[in-house]
């Protein structure tokens, strides 16, 4: 009565032999070359490889085990003769086991992991236009195109060119006092253009402060932001009576 043996699959001629050595429970470092030989040989002619680049694989470590049972058979030559210690045949392929089983360690912990992150689920960030009540605060000027616009102040505020000797003094200027001051330019003319508010700032935090008070105003709908096209520069209008 024929008996029938499912053999395990193997990635690779590699992780048969970490399987046979395994099974051996011989040192990786120590590898009984004639048994696990013997042993491969026997799982080759029982195994059913039907590609052509797979099963040369495995013949090519079949010949290659071969050629190192053969070696390790050959009387080693004296120290004392050769001037030189002998090499192991079996070094490069234990270099070789040696780093696949690291990567198969580490291929395993991150099988490991994905099973268990692909069972949380994240939600995506919602855009924060989605929280603006009133759109018709701002025309065709993403925030995007806002806070690019503000960090271009910014460096020109860092890259401008100050005396070496200037008398320092402090000066407390709050968001209440700039949204006041953009309702004043509001008052005289009907609008402005968004970068020339910062003109005249002293420092960083005040370009900063001016920033976040123009912020509030379209917060509270009290000025209308808009853009012709991209790229060009940002237009802040008086919306209603005052500020």
């Amino acid at each position: 009565m024929a008996i029938s043996v499912k053999l395990q699959a193997f990635e690779g001629p590699l992780d048969l032999l970490l399987h046979l050595i395994d099974k051996a429970e011989v040192d990786i470092y120590d590898i009984p070359i004639a048994e696990i030989t013997d042993q491969y040989l026997q799982y080759l002619q029982m195994m059913e490889i039907h590609d052509l680049e797979s099963s040369s694989e495995f013949l090519v470590m079949a010949a290659t085990l071969l050629e190192i049972k053969s070696k390790m058979l050959l009387p080693k030559p004296r120290k004392e003769e050769s001037g030189m210690e002998a090499i192991d045949p079996r070094a490069e392929l234990v270099q070789k086991l040696l780093e696949y089983k690291k990567y198969k360690e580490i291929t395993s912990e991150l099988k490991d992991k994905l099973c268990i992150y692909e069972k949380v689920f994240y939600k995506t960030p919602d855009p924060i236009e989605d929280y603006i009540t009133d759109a018709a605060s701002i025309s065709n000027v993403s925030l995007d195109a806002l806070v690019i616009s503000f960090k271009n102040i910014l460096l020109k505020q860092q890259s401008k060119k100050r005396s070496s000797y200037r008398e320092i003094y402090r000066e407390v200027v709050t968001v209440e006092d700039k949204m006041q001051l953009i309702g004043k330019l509001l008052i005289n003319k009907p609008s402005f253009f968004f970068d020339d508010l910062f003109m005249n700032c002293f420092n960083r935090y005040e370009v900063i402060v001016t920033f976040m008070a123009v912020l509030e105003l379209i917060k509270r709908k009290s000025i209308f932001v808009e853009q012709d096209r991209s790229f060009t520069r940002i237009l802040i209008k008086r919306r209603g009576k005052g500020i």
